[in-house]
């Protein structure tokens, strides 16, 4: 798994959850070279499009994203990640799957989705569409996701919701209080706050690395806000990390890219700490000093997170990817 992903790692440290692309006169041009689908993925793409001819599907998939270019010249676009699918190579796939077959009204949230790859992998694998909701920073990107894979929003019934995540009217790190977990009406919501406390599976993958210690930490209470209280309820992805936190800079497209990256210490404490104490009913009024609480009380939630070392198809060093989940118990 660690050697397959670490090219998406690499390139995938845009920025479109949080603000639009600048084109420069440096942004690369597209080079069809780079497009290489694994087995997985050409099985995948092939039962998605309904296109079973390698040539035609190639054709097909490097057509979309000439447009999705044009609109978002992200590298992970150049560089085809979004072709290579994440999610199903998560130890908690399969239970989130358990989620959408067993559990009434389970909501899958599919945060940064892009093109929302991991949102049909999850849906062909058996989790309801009309129960997955997808969001990130532009629809054109989701829309385009549609002419990718041929479909439509009746032929799949996800639920998009734009917004910047870093905005505490779309997604709020504080709260005054679980709500009760009622039913949902998703044609209803605006904003991911509309969620509160009733999402059954939240999929972050290579998404924390692309903010800062700070707006880390405001993420991760802002997602636990969203997890639905029933146990079972889970978070979880996969992000470069290092044996010891710090900032790394890594050479993206011409451009160095500076990113904190948790240890798995520092990535425990933020979500558990130390304490039984829970930041669950800070008021909005309260200082923002409160996120330095953890994110959930410790008895409350398994967090379990694996540190893996990779190393480049072309054998370089140095990165490191964090598996792991969060529980609910």
């Amino acid at each position: 798994m660690a050697v397959g992903l670490v090219a998406d790692f690499r390139s995938c440290n845009c920025t479109s959850l949080v603000r639009p692309w600048i084109p420069t006169r440096r942004t690369p041009l597209l080079d069809p070279s780079l497009y290489a689908l694994g087995t997985e993925s050409l099985a995948f793409f092939k039962s998605t499009t309904g296109i079973h001819d390698d040539d035609e599907l190639k054709e097909h998939i490097l057509n979309v994203q000439a447009q999705a270019y044009a609109v978002a010249p992200y590298p992970c676009i150049r560089s085809f990640n979004f072709t290579r699918l994440k999610i199903s190579k998560m130890p908690a796939y399969k239970d989130v799957l358990k989620l959408g077959k067993e559990r009434e009204g389970a909501l899958l949230l599919d945060i940064g989705c892009c093109f929302g790859n991991d949102a049909r992998k999850a849906a062909l694998d058996g989790f309801p569409a009309k129960q997955i909701v997808a969001s990130d920073l532009r629809r054109e990107l989701w829309d385009l996701g549609h002419v990718l894979f041929r479909s439509s929003p009746e032929s799949f019934p996800a639920t998009f919701v734009a917004g910047d995540i870093l905005d505490p009217a779309f997604l709020s790190p504080f709260t005054s209080g679980m709500e009760p977990l009622t039913e949902v009406n998703l044609s209803n919501i605006s904003t991911l706050n509309d969620l509160r406390g009733k999402v059954s599976a939240i999929w972050a993958t290579a998404f924390f690395h692309l903010f800062s210690e700070k707006k880390q930490c405001q993420l991760a209470h802002a997602l636990g806000s969203l997890l639905s209280p029933e146990s079972g309820s889970i978070i979880f992805g996969s992000h470069v990390a290092l044996p010891n936190k710090c900032v790394l800079t890594e050479k993206i497209s011409d451009k160095d890219v500076r990113m904190f990256c948790h240890d798995p210490d520092s990535w425990k404490e933020m979500w558990v700490g130390s304490t039984a104490q829970s930041i669950t009913g800070v008021d909005p009024a309260d200082d923002a000093g409160g996120l330095d609480a953890a994110v959930f009380a410790p008895n409350s939630v398994k967090l379990a997170s694996t540190l893996i070392p990779v190393k480049s198809e072309a054998g370089e060093s140095g990165l490191w990817l964090l598996v792991w989940s969060i529980t609910r118990v």
